[in-house]
């Protein structure tokens, strides 16, 4: 395994991180005890290093887990975890990225996952309610404390992460350094605005559901591979059902398999990108963490970007089919090596 610094941070993490969403049976399908001391063991000797989870994961089992299976280590690893989704629903201040919830929801972890701080600290999504300025001052509240070393933000607009470490640049307050967004090749939304964002400003990306829930396991190609999940192939779009049939192919040519082709890809779009990688046994993280080793060949990666027929629509396209005209003998091509 490989080790980057996240973002503009000095803290080095490896290129997959290991998400814990999995950990505990509660609420569905998910890993036993025993199964995910097997994942972390397995993890931590591919030299692994940083872990995900979140307050509501597993109806607080996973944090539970995970300050069992630390313990006596927990110094080896680079621990965060998420606040914002509701801990009472009964309550309404339970909930959102105000400072109470934050406050409350912050004990609460450290105490399941048996720590006094936590490396990284995610709001876990927008609340749409809640102004930046309160929550930024609340986590660097935190941070000046010494219950968090680092923060970042998860499923928000780019507009109001860049407003964040904007307002925490001008005030002197902890910045995000990471930006926590679903990633693979049938979601490339982020690539509009999240990840160009994230790459001028510093933060280290760390892409969710790199698998697109499953679809991209090669589950729905080879259907005597498939085992339980929420979804059938009956489910799936004819969109789909063809970015899987060309991650296949990719795959039987590079002799991998299609999840460390389809994990191996969202590295190749950019450094500032490390996958999250969840399993619900040992055997499929074992797969999935081959994928830090597999380099894909550009004209891989290019029939597998084909496939899924994305576009960075407007404005992004407008400016690219306009520059020539706008700027005429000051043009310069962004990728001329793309230039027929």
């Amino acid at each position: 395994m490989r080790y980057r610094t996240l973002g503009a941070s000095g803290l080095r993490v490896s290129d997959l991180i290991l998400g814990a969403m999995t950990f505990g049976e509660q609420g569905g399908v998910g890993a036993p005890l025993p199964e995910c001391r097997k994942m972390l063991d397995q993890y931590a000797e591919a030299g692994g290093n940083m872990i995900d989870t979140a307050i509501n994961y597993r109806d607080g089992a996973s944090e539970q887990i995970l300050g069992e299976l630390l313990d006596g280590r927990r110094e080896s690893f680079v621990l965060g975890t998420k606040y914002t989704v509701s801990r009472d629903r009964a309550d309404p201040n339970a909930a959102g990225n105000h400072r109470k919830n934050l406050r409350a929801s912050l004990e609460t972890s450290l105490r399941r996952l048996r720590t006094d701080y936590l490396d990284l600290y995610w709001v876990h999504m927008w609340d749409r309610e809640t102004p930046i300025e309160e929550t930024m001052r609340a986590l660097d509240d935190a941070v000046q404390a010494g219950k968090v070393l680092y923060v970042g933000i998860s499923d928000a607009p780019a507009w109001v992460v860049s407003r964040a470490n904007t307002l925490a640049q001008w005030h002197g307050w902890s910045p995000f350094i990471g930006l926590q967004v679903p990633y693979s090749l049938l979601q490339r939304d982020i690539e509009r605005e999240l990840l160009p964002m994230a790459e001028s400003l510093g933060l280290g990306v760390t892409a969710w559901s790199p698998l697109g829930g499953g679809v991209l396991s090669g589950k729905y190609t080879r259907p005597e591979t498939a085992s339980g999940g929420r979804l059938n192939a009956e489910s799936l779009s004819a969109r789909d059902h063809a970015v899987a049939r060309v991650v296949q192919e990719v795959a039987d040519d590079l002799g991998a398999t299609p999840s460390q082709v389809a994990i191996a890809w969202t590295m190749s779009r950019s450094r500032a990108v490390h996958p999250i990688v969840g399993a619900r046994s040992a055997d499929q993280l074992r797969d999935n963490l081959a994928a830090a080793d597999l380099s894909l060949p550009p004209e891989a990666v290019a029939r597998l970007e084909e496939a899924t027929g994305f576009t960075l629509g407007f404005p992004a396209d407008f400016i690219a089919q306009t520059s020539p005209w706008v700027f005429g003998s000051a043009f310069i091509d962004p990728n001329p090596a793309t230039t027929t």
